[in-house]
C-alpha cells in the first residue's frame, strides 16, 4: 500500500505500511470480534486507520458488511459497530499513513461488486508497478475511488475472475502481473484466500481454532486469540480456505529465489512473533551478541530503546557481562493525538513519549541500543536525555546496519538525501547525535540473525534490490501522486 510523506511524520523511524488478518468460521459464528482482537495485536504495523469487512455465507450471495475508519482499532470500533457487523467471514486491517497522505477513502479492507459477486480485500506491501497497471485499467474504463495500490490489485482480480473458473485461479493470474511486495488477505462469497508474492517480502501465516481458520501478518494475533499456528503461507503461495476442503495450495508462483524483509526481524514484528519458523526475539537477541562482537566498549549499563530495542539490548549484555538494565519508561497511552504535523509540534515527541529513569542512570556509563538511525533527530533527543539525567557517557548500538538507501516493498525508508549514513560517516553521525562512541550491525552478521536459513533483502542497507527499482517512485503524497498522472 503505497503512500509516504516523510517530511511529515512525527518519529525519525522508519514504519510499516499495514496488517492483515481473515477469518472464516465453519461453524457460522461472528468472526467480527476474532478479527477485532487480531488487528487489535497487529497494531503496530498501522496506526493510521483501520477496517473490517465480513460476511455470512449462509446469507444473501455476496452481501458485505464493512466498517473502517481513521484512528486506533480501539478509537474507530464502539461495541456496536462490531454488533452490526454479522458474518462467518471477514478480513481486517491496519494501514500506517504518514501525516498528510491519509484520508478515510485509502483505509481497508477495500471492497467490490462487479459481475461476478463481491470481493474484499487487504493488502500489506507495495507494487512497484502499480502506476503502470492503474494506467492499463484506466485506459480501459476502470474509475478509481482510491490513491492506493492496493485497489489496483483488486480490479486485476476482478478482470480476472471474468476468464476464470475460481477466485483462486484469477487471484494467481493476476499475481502474474504483479511486481513487488504483497501480502494478500481476499474474502469472496464463500472462500478466504491468502497469497503472498514470490519473493516473500512481507509475512503471512496460517491458524485454527477449532472449526474457525485465521490468515494473519503476524502469529502473534493467532497467540492472542488462543489458535494453533498451523504454518506459514509460503512465498508465492495461494491458499484457499473452505468447508468443503479445508486449506487448499496453489504454488505456481513459487521460486527458490527468497528476498523477506530482514527489517521484519529487527524492528517491524512483535518479539513475540515468528517468521518463517524464526523467532523474532531470538534474532534481536542475536543482533545484540553481535554487537557486543564487533563493537565491545567499557560501561557500566545497558539498556534498550523500547520496544525494538529492548530485546537488542538483553543480547548485548548476555554477550559481554554489562548489566541489563531499564532506563526508559514508555507511555503506552499514547494514541492519534499524539501525532502532530508541524516540526514546532514534534520536538517534544520523545519527551511525551520516554521518560528517563535519572536513579537507574546518574554517573554511569551507559550503552543504549535501538534498532536504527534514520535521520538522527531522534537518537539525538534520546542521548541527551540520557545526559541531562546524569549519564556519564552514552554509548549508542544500533542493531542494523546504516540506513544508506530507500525501500520501495513497503517501509517508509526515504531517498538517500534524506538519510543521515548516506552523507556521513559513522563518527561524524556519532558527534551529531552527541554519543561518546556509535557502532552498527555489521552487515555481514544479517544471515546470523536468520540462521541462514532463507533468503532476505537487506537493499535499504546495501542497495542490492532483488528486483529492479521502479522507473516511476510512487512513494509520495497522494496528491503529488495525482499531478504526476495528469502530466503524463
Amino acid at each position: 500500500m503505497s503512500e509516504h510523506v516523510w517530511e511529515n511524520t512525527y518519529e525519525d523511524v522508519p514504519h510499516e505500511e499495514c496488517g492483515v488478518f481473515g477469518a472464516y468460521d465453519f461453524d457460522g459464528g461472528d468472526v467480527a470480534p476474532s478479527v477485532y482482537y487480531g488487528l487489535f495485536s497487529l497494531q503496530h504495523r498501522g496506526q493510521e486507520s483501520c477496517g473490517i469487512a465480513v460476511s455470512d455465507t449462509d446469507g444473501p450471495m455476496g452481501k458485505v458488511l464493512s466498517y473502517k475508519g481513521m484512528g486506533l482499532v480501539n478509537e474507530v470500533f464502539e461495541p456496536e459497530h462490531l454488533e452490526k457487523l454479522k458474518g462467518n467471514i471477514g478480513v481486517g486491517h491496519v494501514r500506517y499513513s504518514t501525516a498528510g497522505a491519509s484520508s478515510r477513502e485509502n483505509a481497508q479492507p477495500l471492497v467490490l461488486n462487479y459481475v461476478k459477486g463481491t470481493l474484499a480485500l487487504a493488502h500489506n506491501g507495495n507494487l512497484t508497478n502499480a502506476p503502470e497497471l492503474r494506467r492499463e485499467l484506466e485506459y480501459t474504463g476502470a474509475i478509481f475511488q482510491t490513491t492506493i495500490d492496493s485497489e489496483v490489485i483488486a480490479y486485476h482480480i476482478a478482470r480476472e475472475r471474468l476468464n476464470t473458473k475460481s477466485v483462486e485461479e484469477a487471484v494467481g493470474r493476476a499475481m502474474r502481473k504483479l511486481e513487488g511486495a504483497y501480502s494478500l488477505v481476499i474474502m469472496s462469497p464463500r472462500k478466504l484466500i491468502g497469497a503472498r508474492d514470490p519473493f516473500g517480502f512481507r509475512p503471512l501465516c496460517i491458524g485454527k481454532r477449532g472449526n474457525t481458520y485465521f490468515l494473519a501478518s503476524e502469529s502473534c494475533a493467532l497467540d492472542t486469540l488462543g489458535a494453533e499456528f498451523v504454518r506459514d503461507v509460503e512465498a508465492g503461495e495461494i491458499v484457499t480456505i473452505s468447508p468443503e476442503y479445508g486449506i487448499q495450495s496453489m504454488k505456481d508462483l513459487c521460486q527458490e529465489k527468497h528476498a523477506r524483509c530482514i527489517f521484519e526481524y529487527i524492528y517491524f514484528a512483535r518479539p513475540d512473533s515468528r517468521i518463517d519458523q524464526i523467532s523474532v526475539y531470538e534474532s534481536r537477541i542475536i543482533a545484540g551478541r553481535c554487537l557486543a562482537k564487533d563493537h565491545p566498549v567499557d560501561a557500566d549499563l545497558v539498556v534498550g530503546v523500547p520496544e525494538s530495542g529492548n530485546a537488542a539490548a538483553m543480547g548485548f549484555a548476555l554477550e559481554s557481562g554489562i548489566p541489563y538494565g531499564t532506563a526508559f519508561i514508555k507511555n503506552t497511552y499514547v494514541g492519534r493525538t499524539f501525532i502532530k504535523p508541524k516540526q514546532s509540534q514534534r520536538e517534544s515527541s520523545v519527551n511525551i513519549k520516554l521518560n528517563v529513569l535519572k536513579e537507574a542512570v546518574q554517573g554511569k556509563r551507559v550503552v543504549m541500543i535501538d534498532d536504527s538511525i534514520v535521520r538522527g533527530t531522534t537518537s539525538d533527543r534520546i542521548v541527551g536525555m540520557l545526559k541531562a539525567a546524569g549519564a556519564k557517557e552514552v554509548h549508542v548500538r544500533i542493531s542494523s546496519p546504516p540506513f544508506l538507501h530507500p525501500c520501495y516493498f513497503g517501509t517508509d525508508i526515504p531517498d538517500e538525501d534524506q538519510l543521515i549514513a548516506h552523507n556521513k560517516t559513522v563518527d561524524e553521525i556519532c558527534k551529531i547525535i552527541g554519543a561518546d562512541s556509535l557502532g552498527y550491525l555489521e552487515l555481514n552478521r544479517l544471515p546470523e540473525l536468520i540462521h541462514g536459513e532463507c533468503g532476505y533483502c537487506d537493499a535499504c542497507f546495501s542497495g542490492n534490490y532483488p528486483i529492479k527499482r521502479p522507473t516511476e517512485d510512487i512513494r509520495g503524497e497522494h496528491e503529488a501522486f495525482h499531478r504526476g498522472l495528469k502530466q503524463r
